[in-house]
């Protein structure tokens, strides 16, 4: 059983909500990415997605976008983040961790090369944005080596499409609660809830939501239905020009333990 398998199966052991925080490796600073790591697992995350900074990321707001340049400026790629993971994994070894970001720097570094240094690395699974179900051929060597590929679903999915994602799914199914990009909108619980129920009856998968969660409020709305909520935009602005490790952890408690004791009052 994975790390993602095994740390849902304890969240619904526990009939727990799970907490998935979004960072951008590199953001806000590279010599404080693996006090960051830690940090969010302090103030109650689950599980971690670690964003590889891309210079065309099509899905992210200007959060996000803002944070992958200034990540890319200062020289992040593939190889700053699976060294940061390993140094993670020296005192975390439980803690899933899952790569969210686009295909193309994946496919520069070289499919089987990148398996092998990130399961050596400790990655768990990776979420590509632009490498949808019917691509998935492309990350046959991800998945032979024994990462999970994370896949999106979203209030446009159509039906026929959506059951073909809930049945090749593994370690969770994302589901994006708004059509358009992170941090845009505003998060309508009401008109998302019975579609995530819909997937979570059909799926084999536990389900996270993600896109418009911005604080404990619309977290704990979305603990009702879902098994796990993601909170990016929000975090990664928060963090943007933290000064130090004991301002990066300062900010991450501030933002993520207030939607953790939401999470787990619910």
């Amino acid at each position: 059983m994975s790390r993602i398998d095994q740390r849902f199966a304890q969240l619904k052991a526990a009939r727990r909500t799970g907490l998935i925080p979004f960072v951008t490796a590199g953001d806000p600073s590279p010599e404080h990415m693996v006090t960051l790591m830690h940090a969010l697992v302090d103030a109650g995350a689950d599980l971690i997605e670690l964003g590889v900074p891309f210079s065309d990321p099509m899905a992210d707001g200007p959060v996000i976008q803002h944070a992958s340049e200034r990540a890319i400026a200062r020289g992040v790629g593939i190889a700053e983040v699976l060294g940061w993971v390993t140094a993670f994994r020296s005192r975390d070894a439980e803690t899933p961790i899952v790569l969210m970001g686009y295909l193309n720097p994946i496919e520069i570094h070289g499919y089987e090369r990148f398996a092998g240094e990130a399961v050596l690395a400790g990655v768990d699974g990776v979420l590509l944005v632009d490498c949808p179900l019917e691509e998935a051929a492309v990350l046959r060597p991800l998945r032979a080596a024994g990462l999970q590929q994370i896949l999106l679903a979203a209030p446009t999915t159509a039906p026929g499409r959506m059951a073909k994602l809930c049945e090749s799914a593994e370690g969770f199914l994302y589901y994006v609660s708004f059509a358009g990009i992170t941090g845009a909108g505003s998060l309508s619980t009401h008109d998302i809830a019975a579609r995530v129920a819909d997937i979570r009856a059909r799926a084999t998968v536990p389900v996270a939501v993600g896109f418009g969660v911005r604080d404990a409020q619309s977290a704990k709305e979305i603990a009702g239905f879902a098994d796990a909520v993601v909170i990016g935009s929000a975090l990664v602005g928060r963090l943007a020009g933290a000064d130090g490790p004991d301002d990066i952890a300062g900010r991450v408690r501030d933002i993520l333990q207030p939607i953790r004791r939401a999470l787990d009052s619910h």
